[in-house]
């Protein structure tokens, strides 16, 4: 099979196409023929050797993709034939991948492979944040960083799905574009967001921050909060980790929270699962619908990472490796 390789830990230039033997699982996973698959910023960082998981060259990145099973465990929930999305963690970017059944999810015929391998990492990674970590109500403010990019639009859908008004915080005017199509109710630059949040919001703020990008703007973000509110780390795409002060969560009772689903996926291999199945009718509605901003070739692996890692990404950026 065909399968993009990190040779070396250089940046996405170091993505090499190769042949390897064909997938064949450890007889418990689910083995599948990989039509998409999605591509992350985990993935920028893997190329790199900086992300928590460091697995040694040559290796297979890509985390999640969407295709037809071709073996499937005794006993299994799946059949030879069905169509499904998965989270692999490792080995997306090939023609054949393997993953846990746990990790592994019907996909209907209503709903494509690409739409199918854009949801698992960053549909499931929001509806966490925002619903179980950010405590989302109905009729709140969300305010979204990196919001032209896969986690910020599936953020503006999940939040308007979940009944929430969104502002989303852009670097250009194309961008702002982007998030608009994707549901914003506003889009604002990310120089300056706090003094046009205050003026949305009339001086009250915004109830949850999602922020996948960290960097110079956490602070502004914590004072962008009303009374209560909650910023969510998800991230740190600008590659530096900020710090708080403290005292300034006693201000406004306001709080910042972790929200790393993977790790909270780890301990509990039902809860994708679970989250998957209550996502999917507003899937096959429509009202979670993945903007896909770029498809790529196996061949062109580089390229589509290189659009992470230069902050070029409008949507999600898929490989196609059929």
């Amino acid at each position: 099979m065909r399968a993009v390789q990190v040779t070396r830990l250089e940046g996405p230039r170091a993505l090499e196409i190769v042949e390897l033997p064909d997938v064949e699982g450890d007889g418990e996973q689910v083995v599948i023929e990989t039509h998409a698959a999605g591509v992350n910023f985990p993935d920028v960082l893997l190329t790199k050797g900086e992300y928590q998981m460091r697995p040694d060259p040559p290796f297979v990145p890509g985390s999640e993709i969407a295709g037809v099973v071709t073996r499937a465990p005794a006993g299994s929930s799946f059949s030879v034939g069905d169509r499904v999305a998965a989270f692999p963690g490792l080995g997306g970017f090939a023609e054949m991948a393997a993953a846990d059944e746990t990790s592994v999810f019907p996909l209907p015929d209503s709903v494509s492979f690409e739409i199918g391998a854009a949801l698992p990492m960053n549909y499931l990674s929001v509806h966490f944040a925002l619903l179980r970590r950010g405590r989302l109500a109905e009729g709140e403010t969300v305010l979204v960083h990196g919001a032209a990019g896969g986690i910020g639009t599936a953020a503006i859908q999940m939040a308007k799905a979940f009944g929430a008004r969104v502002i989303a915080v852009v670097s250009t005017e194309e961008k702002g574009a982007v998030a608009k199509a994707a549901g914003a109710d506003e889009a604002v630059p990310s120089e300056g967001f706090r003094e046009a949040v205050k003026e949305i919001t009339e001086g009250r703020g915004v109830d949850v921050v999602l922020d996948p990008v960290g960097g110079d703007r956490f602070t502004d973000s914590l004072r962008s909060l009303a009374p209560e509110g909650r910023l969510l780390v998800v991230g740190f795409t600008a590659g530096e980790i900020p710090t708080v002060k403290v005292n300034r969560l006693l201000l406004n009772n306001t709080e910042v929270v972790g929200a790393g689903w993977g790790t909270f996926f780890s301990g509990d291999r039902g809860f994708a699962r679970s989250q998957w199945q209550s996502l999917m009718p507003l899937v096959e509605s429509g009202r979670l619908d993945p903007p896909i901003g770029a498809r790529y070739p196996l061949e062109a692996a580089a390229e589509a990472v290189g659009e992470l890692d230069g902050r070029r990404a409008l949507g999600k950026v898929l490989l196609l490796p059929r």
